[in-house]
């Protein structure tokens, strides 16, 4: 139920009497004067408004009756009405002669600001109960029928099929006006910001969104995205749980891992991040160990650096020579020596399988 305060009743008195030549004053709905022209009248008892409210009527007080009142001066007082119930009173102070033309207008003014302040106060009810809705939503008890129906009539559309984007900004970044722009520029998104520099954007999956140049708009407004992490399509609440945890771990894995890298996809990452969650385990660290070896006697990187273009061209001769600019007897020699330094066959597929996971789980910074 939406009541008068001060603040909503000193903005209506401030903003007639800057139009108006008399003193207003605004009482609640017990006669108590809640914002005036006259600031020692604030938090007395008005009886022309005590009146008003008993009869729910306009009531004029002229020079002489005032003298009978207490706490009243000669002027017009007039019921505030919202949602067709009286909330308060507006008085005006003067000869109810010279009062009685614009009154009505002064009254409708008040009534527009009160039924606009009611729109901003369930507006923000909305977006608070909104993000609080989806932040149980995402969490494990998600699934309560409560939730859903709720989620449904507040226009949330639970059942949606949607892809997380988790993004982590620059220290001093609004995470709250990133949301704004995001929900403004695709309709349906779920925005929820969990940590301080962090949000968990979920856009339809049925929108086609361009990641590198959504990062560039971005950029060019001036967000500063550390990066992000972008995973698949997720039907249904339990899907989309399932994968915000998978975003979760890839944009750690991208932070430990590829510092450099501003856009990271579970497509593409799947299954080092997958190992990487388990990176204290001593099977995943007996992993790296024939990478290390190789590390150990590559002291300008050349060895890293072809086993990387091995990998991303999928074990293709002459593809790998040529994205490394060598010859192909000058690659036959570098991967001789990787198998021999490692103890793996990198021509082999489980040998390239286990040297490319090494590469996937071994920090940036010590391979540079």
């Amino acid at each position: 139920m939406f009541e008068l305060d001060h603040d909503l009743a000193q903005d209506i008195v401030n903003r007639t009497m800057a139009i108006l030549p008399y003193n207003v004053n605004v009482m609640d709905s017990q006669g108590l004067i809640l914002g005036s022209g006259e600031p020692e009248r604030i938090n007395t008892r008005h009886e022309g408004a005590q009146l008003v409210l008993a009869n729910g009527r306009v009531v004029e007080i002229d020079g002489q009756t005032a003298k009978h009142l207490k706490g009243v001066q000669p002027g017009i007082n007039l019921p505030l009405m919202h949602d067709q119930r009286l909330i308060g009173v507006l008085g005006i102070t003067g000869e109810p002669e010279q009062l009685r033309t614009y009154a009505q207008l002064v009254r409708m003014t008040a009534e527009m600001l009160v039924s606009h302040r009611h729109q901003q106060a369930e507006q923000q009810w909305r977006r608070q109960r909104c993000d609080d809705l989806l932040a149980l939503l995402l969490a494990e008890s998600g699934d309560a029928p409560r939730l859903i129906d709720e989620a449904q009539r507040l226009g949330l559309k639970p059942q949606m099929a949607r892809t997380p984007y988790l993004f982590e900004l620059a220290a001093g970044q609004s995470a709250e006006a990133l949301s704004a722009w995001l929900s403004s520029r695709y309709p349906d998104s779920w925005c929820v910001s969990s940590a301080q520099f962090s949000l968990l954007w979920c856009r339809p999956a049925a929108v086609h969104v361009d990641n590198p140049r959504l990062l560039e708009k971005l950029q060019g407004l001036g967000w500063n995205i550390l990066r992000v992490a972008v995973g698949g399509q997720a039907d249904g609440l339990a899907g989309l749980r399932r994968c915000y945890r998978r975003v979760g771990d890839l944009l750690a894995y991208g932070r430990d891992i590829l510092p450099q890298s501003r856009l990271l996809t579970l497509n593409r990452y799947r299954l080092p991040v997958m190992l990487w969650r388990h990176r204290n385990d001593d099977a995943l660290d007996e992993l790296l160990n024939p990478l290390r070896n190789v590390l150990a006697k590559d002291s300008n990187g050349q060895l890293l650096a072809t086993l990387r273009s091995w990998c991303e061209h999928d074990g293709q001769s002459q593809a790998c020579a040529d994205a490394l600019g060598i010859h192909r007897n000058s690659l036959r020699y570098r991967m001789e020596r990787i198998a021999e330094l490692s103890g793996v066959d990198p021509l082999t597929l489980d040998g390239m399988l286990a040297l490319y996971l090494g590469v996937q789980l071994l920090p940036q910074a010590l391979s540079d």
